[in-house]
This record gives structure tokens, C-alpha cells and sequence, in this order.
């Protein structure tokens, strides 16, 4: 039998007090919720008419469905590029030269204190300004753009924690047959690091979809702006809103769910994912399990 080192386990009062404070936050929640509703009711966005189209065909085919295709679009696209960007600036951040390392600190530390929505917007203003894109691509190139840098960022930490969670052996058995830093870390250290931080980048998912929405701001047809669309359209912003919030909240949970799989297989077969990264995370960033400072070399190149 398991047992725990960091809090003992609850006795027959501290069980029973638990089971009282949970069902008072349930009391809660439901009163809330009927607040909630009883508000709406009274508002009017309770009405049959109100709801009714999102019954129809028309309102799946004209908004809804264009609306979850240009997020997940603008996700599955910032996540490939992404992955190259944090690929590539791990790996520098890991290298033995101090220029190489000190530059993709710069980069990485850079874009991950950046907010999203004012990258998309810049680089909304720059593709605009010098025509680098259709006039119909740039709202989706600057979402793509923002994300790609942001998330690449938060990539490169999950492949340098990856790394820095190998045993220090890893390193020393590959040279020890004669393989450089280089080679080391391309071979024997960078798959096994990819393979435990899997499940921690399909949880970065999570935050790619639910960061795509900010395209919003600059006119990105993704599902918040056409559930916009279809409350003008029908008179029902409230319950459109709704709808959509429904609607990511699925795609959301859709990639916790995978993520989760992914985790318990790697367990299955023996290999355990990040220590101290969380593999569904809520917000938009992830915290290396080994921290080090900017610019400190380490285990690879």
C-alpha cells in the first residue's frame, strides 16, 4: 500500500467535513446556475425562437461549421510551425556555443513575454501595410504568426525540460563511445525528451485553440467571430455566444482527453512524461521542470 510523505491521510471527520464543503460548493454552483438562468428567463434569451435555429442545417453550414473549420485551421497551423520553431530554439538553447545559446534565449524569453493579441495585431499592421499576403490571408497569417511565436516559445522550454530530465548517464554513455555533444543530443537525447514531452504538446493544443479566438480583434473568421455573425444575423447574440463557448469547450476537452491516452500509454510502455509540466494546462504557458537561467548552457550540443 501506497503511502504519502506530503499530508496525512484524512480520518472519518475530515472525510465527513470534506463531503459537507463539496456538497455546499455544489448548492452553490446550482444556485449560481439558477441565477444565471432565472436572468436570461427574464431577459428574454429563453425563448424558443431564439434557440430554435441552431436546430436548422443553414445555421451549422453557413456559420457555425466555417466558424470551428478557420479555428482549427488556424491551430493545426500554428502547432506545425510551432513545433519546427520550438524544435529549433531548444536545441539552441542547449547548445554548447555561447552565441547560439544566448540568441535563443533572447528569442524564446522574448516571445513568451509578448502578449498574443498585440503580435497578431503587429504583424495584422505589417502583412497589410507591405502586402506580403492577399488581402483575405492576412488576418490568417497574423493569427498564425502570433501563435507560432508564442507557443514555439513555450516548445522550445518543453524540449529543453525534456532534456534536462534525462539521466546525466545519457549524455556520458554517448560520449564515452566517441559521439560529440551534437550528435548526442540529435541522437540519443532529443527522441527520448520528444517521446515524454508528447503528451505535454497535444495539451498545448489546448491553449492554441482557445488563443485562436483572439483573431477576433483583426477580423480572423474563426468561431467567436461568425457565432458574432450569426447573433446579427438572427437576432440571438446571447445564445449564440453560448453556443460557442459550448463548441470550444468540446474541442478543448476532445485534445484532454487525447493528451490523457497519450499519457497513459507512454506510462504502459514504461516511459514517463515531463516531470512538473502539466500535460492539459489551462493557461498559456508551461513551466520547464528544470528551470535554469538565461543563457546557461546545457546537456547537449
Amino acid at each position: 500500500m501506497s503511502t504519502s510523505v506530503l499530508f496525512d491521510a484524512p480520518g472519518p471527520k475530515a472525510r465527513r467535513r470534506h463531503a459537507l464543503l463539496a456538497a455546499l460548493g455544489l448548492l452553490i454552483a446550482l444556485g449560481a446556475l439558477y441565477v444565471v438562468l432565472r436572468k436570461m428567463g427574464d431577459a428574454g434569451q429563453l425563448q424558443k425562437d431564439l434557440w430554435s435555429p441552431f436546430l436548422t442545417a443553414e445555421v451549422w453550414q453557413e456559420y457555425l461549421l466555417p466558424g470551428i473549420w478557420g479555428t482549427l485551421k488556424a491551430a493545426a497551423i500554428s502547432m506545425v510551425l510551432a513545433g519546427i520553431f520550438g524544435l529549433v530554439f531548444g536545441m539552441g538553447r542547449l547548445s554548447h556555443l555561447s552565441a547560439v545559446r544566448w540568441v535563443s534565449s533572447i528569442v524564446v524569453e522574448f516571445f513568451r513575454s509578448v502578449p498574443v493579441l498585440i503580435m497578431m495585431i503587429f504583424f495584422f499592421g505589417v502583412y497589410a501595410d507591405n502586402n506580403v499576403f492577399a488581402t483575405e490571408v492576412n488576418p490568417l497569417a497574423a493569427v498564425v504568426t502570433g501563435l507560432t511565436l508564442y507557443n514555439g516559445s513555450v516548445v522550445a522550454e518543453l524540449v529543453r525540460s525534456g532534456v534536462y530530465s534525462l539521466p546525466a548517464g545519457q549524455s556520458e554513455a554517448g560520449l564515452s563511445i566517441g559521439l560529440s555533444r551534437g550528435q548526442v543530443l540529435r541522437s540519443i537525447q532529443l527522441p527520448q525528451a520528444l517521446t515524454a514531452m508528447l503528451p505535454a504538446l497535444i495539451g498545448q493544443m489546448v491553449v492554441v485553440v482557445k488563443d485562436s479566438a483572439l483573431g477576433y480583434a483583426i477580423t480572423y473568421l474563426e468561431l467567436l467571430n461568425w457565432s458574432k455573425t450569426l447573433g446579427s444575423a438572427y437576432a440571438n447574440t446571447v445564445p449564440a455566444y453560448i453556443v460557442a463557448a459550448f463548441l470550444f469547450i468540446t474541442m478543448n476537452y476532445v485534445l484532454t482527453v487525447i493528451a490523457r491516452m497519450v499519457e497513459q500509454r507512454l506510462s504502459r510502455r514504461g516511459r514517463t512524461t515531463l516531470p512538473g509540466v502539466a500535460t492539459t494546462p489551462t493557461g498559456g504557458d508551461v513551466e520547464p521542470a528544470a528551470a535554469g537561467t538565461v543563457g546557461a548552457p546545457g546537456r547537449g550540443m
